[in-house]
């Protein structure tokens, strides 16, 4: 049997002109993870993750705080770029295309009382728009493109630990939500709800056994539910 932890990266920089940069925040709960995954026995044989710099960000603190906790192997860090997001910007603007422009978008936000709830109702818009099926010529990549490649990322990730060992996946909302809707419901229909609740830096374990793959458990974020300061979902 082999365990897989599915990672979501830390905190982004939401709003900023360098949203793929974890904030400080999302370093600190990326090192809480691994010194959390020590404290549990949780020594990876490998890490894999995305090609994205909140990718690399989070498997390098997650590392580092491995080694704070005292584990003193070297765990190795290989990229699969099938575990990363989907292009959310690009979706958002075919959905609204006035977004192409990043000036007018902050100012459409900034107009509001609520800019993230605002931003979240349109990405939910664009997002149901792009799954629904009928205009997946308008995007660089369809929903069922992105489906096939997490899918085939997740049977290369389920292969590379060895027998009875362990791989963390540091990736995003979107292929952890998707991965989770199949093993669920053989089907994409529970990513919607499921991308809605993921907090950063939660932890999916999934097995790899003799039935095939299966959940163990979805989004525990409880290594950082001693600090609310520490809880975030975008």
């Amino acid at each position: 049997m082999r365990l897989l932890y599915l990672v979501r990266h830390g905190q982004a920089s939401f709003g900023k002109r360098d949203y793929d940069a974890l904030s400080e925040l999302g370093h600190e709960q990326s090192r809480v993870l691994g010194r959390a995954f020590a404290a549990r026995g949780v020594v990876p044989d490998v890490v894999v993750r995305g090609e994205l710099r909140r990718h690399r960000e989070t498997a390098d603190g997650i590392v580092e705080g491995l080694a704070e906790a005292g584990v003193d192997r070297e765990v190795p860090i290989e990229v699969d770029a099938g575990w990363d997001e989907f292009d959310f910007q690009h979706v958002v603007e075919v959905h609204k295309p006035a977004y192409r422009s990043r000036a007018v978008m902050m100012a459409d936000l900034v107009r509001s009382r609520a800019p993230k709830e605002k931003f979240q109702k349109i990405f939910e818009d664009a997002t149901e728009r792009w799954t629904g099926g009928e205009s997946d010529d308008d995007y660089h990549e369809s929903f069922p493109a992105f489906s096939a490649r997490v899918r085939a990322a997740l049977l290369a990730a389920a292969g590379r630990a060895p027998e009875k060992g362990t791989a963390v996946v540091v990736t995003s909302g979107g292929p952890i939500g998707l991965t989770v809707s199949h093993l669920l419901a053989g089907d994409a229909s529970l990513w919607a709800q499921l991308n809605k609740v993921a907090a950063n830096t939660a932890v999916t374990k999934v097995i790899n056994g003799r039935s095939g793959i299966s959940l163990s458990s979805y989004n525990d974020h409880s290594h950082v539910e001693h600090d609310r300061a520490l809880i975030t979902y975008r």
